[in-house]
């Protein structure tokens, strides 16, 4: 026997008279099938107002912690004498991956980096770990350590062209990828859930709708 839906003004419907205990636990199967699908609809309203942003903004959390950030050392000063690059040093946080970009008159200057004691004795005859003299030199922070860089020229390091930076592991920021346990972790749940529900219902409506057609 076919079964006719017949759907009232108030979005539920009514059945034709069944004639045995298979066609009553039919309808009743799609009755709940319809009542979990307007359900579903409120639902997904409800729990897309806040699913959406939290997957934008883990999505963005996690590209900005993948970027390096490339920095200019001095800014609009570049690498030149009469800058505090100690200061300019502070002003950001350096981390793995990040590059410096020196910045001067090929022939002028040049940066060294260099080891602890010698950007505070400022004698290079010892502890050079890498010269650079292009005139834009980029330099990619590669590992998480201090590093300390000095201009060679006589009386440039002395004169305050030296610097050194801590260079961190991981972006710039912190980001914790574990969600905090909050009242909308129980309402993804519950979404999650009424997913099932409904493909059930579908599956199992499926079946019955087969065997009586």
């Amino acid at each position: 026997m076919k079964i006719k839906l017949i759907k009232t003004q108030k979005d539920t419907y009514s059945f034709q008279p069944f004639k045995s205990s298979l066609d009553w636990f039919s309808i009743s199967l799609q009755q709940t099938f319809f009542t979990s699908v307007k359900a579903m609809e409120d639902k997904i309203v409800r729990y897309g107002s806040f699913g959406f942003p939290i997957i934008f903004m883990i999505c963005f959390s996690l590209l900005k912690s993948a970027k390096s950030e490339v920095y200019t050392v001095g800014d609009e000063d570049k690498w030149d004498s009469e800058v505090d690059y100690v200061s300019w040093s502070h002003k950001y946080n350096f981390s793995v991956g990040d590059v410096l970009v020196f910045k001067y008159n090929k022939g002028q200057h040049n940066a060294f980096e260099v080891t602890e004691s010698a950007y505070r004795s400022c004698d290079t005859s010892s502890g050079v770990v890498a010269k650079y003299e292009t005139g834009d030199d980029q330099i990619k922070l590669t590992e998480s350590k201090k590093y300390w860089f000095v201009c060679n020229v006589n009386g440039h390091c002395l004169g305050g062209m030296r610097f050194g930076i801590d260079v961190k592991a991981g972006g710039n920021t912190s980001t914790d990828l574990e969600p905090t346990p909050s009242a909308n972790s129980g309402s993804t749940t519950a979404y999650a859930s009424e997913i099932w529900s409904l493909r059930f219902h579908i599956f199992a409506s499926a079946i019955l709708l087969t065997v009586k057609l």
